[in-house]
């Protein structure tokens, strides 16, 4: 399977993903909070697991050692997140809803939606390049944090003042940008082994964030004795998922 087709069936299932916002409004909002932690778990855990199992070993042995160059790329990835992160939340609670017109919440979070679309292009993209095994642990690690992460984005496009349709449309559109990501990546790529010796390490960086930073925080808002040993079991199925690919390779 050509590098080019695996990258682009990828980034359009990720693309497609952003409908699965329609089971807001197919299941009970009361049972979708009940489940929406544990499948933040699982991402979480899908994400740590492909950092430490599969990109960061990838980027020590594109560099023969831990040298400087993958430290500062890591550092970059988790950087560039929290910058992206503070950037879409900054005006969140800053500007009352006008009249008549949408939240500016509803473009806040389309422009930081498409912004994270288009570096999961990239870094999907990257990942093939290196090997398909890494851009298929990449692939999944993407789809387990954009199910959950889809849901909320198309809940708080609702919230902020968006018809249904509207709201599908605008997500939809906006995850359309991974395939741009994806085929910057290729093209880059093809041309520059830099850009693939720094779009691993980055990935890495980024994905620690997300699942430390954004997603784990989450976790921690439920203590009950009984959600918090099911969170603990995805966290670990996540991981355990990510740690299976390497058995099977």
């Amino acid at each position: 399977m050509s590098v080019w087709f695996a990258t682009l069936v990828s980034v359009a299932v990720i693309s497609l993903i952003s409908l699965v916002g329609v089971l807001w409004l197919v299941l009970k909002r009361v049972f979708l909070e009940r489940i929406l932690l544990t499948l933040v778990s699982f991402a979480a855990g899908a994400l740590l697991g492909d950092a430490f199992l599969h990109l960061l070993p990838e980027a020590v042995s594109e560099a023969n050692s831990f040298d400087l160059r993958v430290s500062l790329s890591v550092l970059g990835g988790i950087l560039f997140f929290f910058l992206l992160e503070k950037i879409v939340r900054w005006r969140h609670c800053h500007i009352p809803t006008s009249q008549g017109h949408p939240h500016p919440l509803v473009y806040m979070n389309l422009i930081g939606d498409g912004a994270h679309n288009l570096i999961d292009g990239l870094v999907i993209g990257g990942s093939y390049l290196v090997d398909f095994k890494l851009g298929l642990a990449t692939t999944l690690a993407v789809i387990f944090h954009e199910i959950p992460q889809e849901i909320g984005d198309f809940g708080v496009l609702m919230y902020a003042g968006l018809n249904k349709t509207r709201a599908l449309l605008l997500n939809f559109l906006t995850a359309l940008l991974a395939i741009a990501g994806a085929l910057i990546a290729l093209m880059l790529g093809a041309t520059s082994q830099g850009f693939i010796n720094v779009i691993i390490p980055f990935t890495a960086g980024g994905f620690l964030y997300i699942a430390t930073a954004d997603l784990m925080p989450e976790l921690h808002k439920e203590c009950r004795g009984g959600k918090t040993v099911i969170h603990f079991l995805a966290l670990v199925l996540g991981i355990g998922m990510m740690a299976l690919l390497l058995i099977v390779e």
